[in-house]
């Protein structure tokens, strides 16, 4: 008899299963909770790095995109230099040089206001390069309008007034006036001129003096 109960207490003693049903329960818990914060991470990191991505993409689009463009023709001047600085004239034709551009610039669809006194312009033809064109603010008006030392430029707002002086906001146009450096370029000579608002891509406008200089006219 105390034989049966000793081997039933060893019995008893021996017997852990109950145990390791717990076990396996506590660590299949800890399994869930571990892959359950691994996953939290993970997915954390995907859309932490997917806002990155979107941010980067978003600023290079908005980079490489132009904020404005050339509505309109581009005109040339043959307007004589004179004087001293070298002021261009509007009243004396020079036919041998192609001295002043003029075109108008707008926005483009869905962009924002362009603050136009931190627009940057530069020039370059076959023998000459001019990183900054210097900004005029004594363009004159009327009948001296755009009477200014070379090199230099100015704008002027072309339509009506549609939200804050020296912005060019939606519906608007600007009017910019540029005295080409050097005395301008010759006939038949390539020239560039590059429009570059601070935010958004530059305008490139590449013209090509005409084979006889006119006082006014349409380059091509």
């Amino acid at each position: 008899m105390d034989k049966m109960k000793m081997r039933t207490r060893r019995g008893i003693v021996k017997d852990k299963r109950g145990f390791t049903g717990l076990e396996a329960a506590i660590v299949l818990t800890a399994f869930i909770v571990v892959a359950a914060v691994f996953s939290y991470m993970v997915l954390g990191a995907g859309f932490f790095s997917t806002e990155k991505a979107k941010a980067v993409i978003h600023t290079g689009v908005e980079k490489a995109t132009s904020s404005a463009e050339v509505t309109g023709d581009v005109i040339g001047h043959g307007w004589k230099y004179e004087g001293d600085p070298y002021y261009y004239s509007n009243h004396t034709a020079d036919t041998t040089n192609l001295t002043v551009v003029e075109f108008q610039v707008e926005l483009t669809a869905g962009q924002e206001p362009l603050d136009m006194n931190k627009v940057v312009l530069s020039y370059t033809d076959e023998d000459t390069y001019t990183s900054e064109i210097t900004y005029r603010t004594d363009a004159g008006s009327g009948t001296n309008r755009g009477k200014f030392a070379m090199p230099g430029w100015n704008y002027t707002l072309a339509t009506s007034e549609m939200g804050k002086p020296n912005m060019l906001d939606p519906n608007e146009k600007m009017t910019i006036i540029v005295a080409l450096p050097d005395y301008g370029v010759t006939a038949n000579k390539q020239f560039s001129i590059d429009f570059k608002p601070a935010k958004g891509g530059s305008i490139t406008i590449t013209k090509t003096a005409p084979g006889t200089i006119d006082k006014t006219m349409v380059l091509k």
